[in-house]
């Protein structure tokens, strides 16, 4: 049995946090300790205790003075595009057509996608980012080397294989029943395989027939227990073309609803341009709208209603995500830097407490993983992201000012990236300093 204990300022949250004082959302020890055991938290809370607990032969990993909090989690990426992330000048569909669909093409070779999926998931190591829902290509091999490299790592992710079988170029065509097939035999493979989840993940309406958007209906049906994935109402001209080609729908929404393909955990990116309608009908289904705000402002898509989203009287449950490569950055921190100015643009703010919770606890109860991840409770995989708030001199010279727990957060979303991150745990073993040490080696 490997056992580890971890020493540093550990927090935790329990639930949403209505203000930056509503102390109870959260746990925190200035002198916190975390007890892992295979993989998973033994025992977490004030240092003492926790180390009365750990016995004789367990690693002691001093963090002081860092923060140490349940590692990232980033609900919307697709892993394929990480060479057109920084792509020129194009709204949604132009990019798509422009830079997306060529670069996506590349994944017909097998060895480049092995290559990507191993850059991407070192990418998120060096973030914090413990947990990803993940878009593939259209290439059934692109999923597998996702899948072979994630379990390889121990990560818990959750990914698929794009279905899309018009609207895009040649080589990125499935069919309806090639894509099904492919779906089940890679369900059948990785689902459940250590800690992997599959997607079932048609791209968007835009690109699935009715015949390939009724076989992801009846594989939604057939397989309860998997995540569903695919965007909504990103862009007007994308909504637009949509109800074109779906013009007996009420609106881009009821695509989805007709096809059965919304739920407690369907994952749907953007969800911008929703009518009070569709607002509804996501609310009284539980499906999940992803916010993507570098995306969204990069692309000139919109920007996305957090706080009223979150008020209405049928409250809409809401992940946060990167959605690189039309987001510009990896880091979950420079997304709720980005996603904070986007909130503030529509008249609210978001506190610090708020976006860590949303990063962290948020995020897996969006995903319907919070038994397992998002926070430090006992029992929960020890997947654990540890801050440093001084990182850069810029941030030294600014915590010489700050005078609390929500400032220090706050300069940590603000001004933190990929240096802030000292130390990531996947499955309670160190990754970021092992993927450096191999880097050196």
């Amino acid at each position: 049995m490997t056992t580890t204990l971890l020493r540093g300022r550990t927090l935790s949250f329990l639930r949403w946090p209505e203000t930056a004082e509503d102390h109870g959302a959260y746990s925190y020890e200035e002198d916190g300790g975390l007890l892992i055991r295979d993989g998973r938290i033994a025992a977490a809370g004030p240092w003492a205790e926790v180390e009365k607990q750990a016995g004789e032969g367990a690693q002691r990993i001093d963090h002081r003075p860092h923060l140490i909090l349940p590692g990232f989690i980033d609900a919307h990426v697709h892993f394929p595009q990480m060479q057109v992330i920084a792509s020129y000048g194009a709204e949604l569909l132009d990019w798509l057509n422009t830079y997306t669909f060529p670069e996506e093409t590349r994944f017909r070779d097998a060895q480049h996608g092995r290559r990507i999926a191993r850059l991407f998931l070192d990418e998120m190591v060096r973030q914090g980012t413990t947990t990803v829902s993940a878009y593939c290509s259209v290439h059934k091999a692109s999923a597998e080397a996702f899948f072979e490299e994630s379990h390889a790592r121990d990560m818990l992710n959750i990914a698929g294989k794009v279905m899309m079988d018009r609207n895009a170029p040649e080589g990125l065509l499935d069919t309806p029943q090639s894509g099904y097939d492919d779906t089940v035999a890679l369900i059948e493979a990785w689902h459940g395989k250590g800690r992997q989840h599959y997607a079932i993940t048609p791209r968007f309406a835009i690109t699935s027939s009715p015949q390939q958007l009724e076989m992801a209906g009846a594989l939604a049906a057939g397989f309860p227990e998997l995540h569903v994935q695919t965007h909504l109402s990103e862009n007007h001209a994308e909504i637009a073309f949509t109800q074109e080609l779906y013009p007996w729908a009420k609106d881009y929404t009821d695509i989805y609803a007709q096809y059965g393909l919304l739920g407690r955990k369907t994952l749907l990116g953007h969800c911008i341009h929703l009518s009070e309608r569709e607002a509804d009908v996501l609310s009284d289904t539980g499906s999940v709208a992803v916010f993507c705000p570098t995306s969204n402002l990069f692309l000139g898509s919109g920007l996305f209603d957090y706080q009223r989203y979150r008020r209405r009287d049928k409250p809409l449950r809401i992940a946060t995500a990167t959605d690189v490569g039309g987001g510009t950055s990896y880091s979950m921190l420079r997304t709720m830097d980005e996603g904070y100015k986007v909130i503030a643009l529509n008249g609210e703010k978001l506190n610090p407490f708020q976006s860590f919770w949303q990063i962290t606890l948020g995020n897996a109860q969006a995903l319907s993983l919070a038994d397992r991840i998002g926070t430090l409770a006992p029992g929960t995989d020890a997947d654990i992201v540890v801050l440093d708030c001084a990182a850069t001199p810029g941030m030294r010279l600014r915590m010489e000012r700050a005078g609390s727990l929500a400032e220090e957060l706050f300069l940590l979303q603000t001004l933190g990236d990929d240096r802030a991150v000292r130390e990531v745990y996947v499955a309670g073993r160190p990754a970021k300093s092992d993927m450096a040490a191999q880097a050196e080696g």
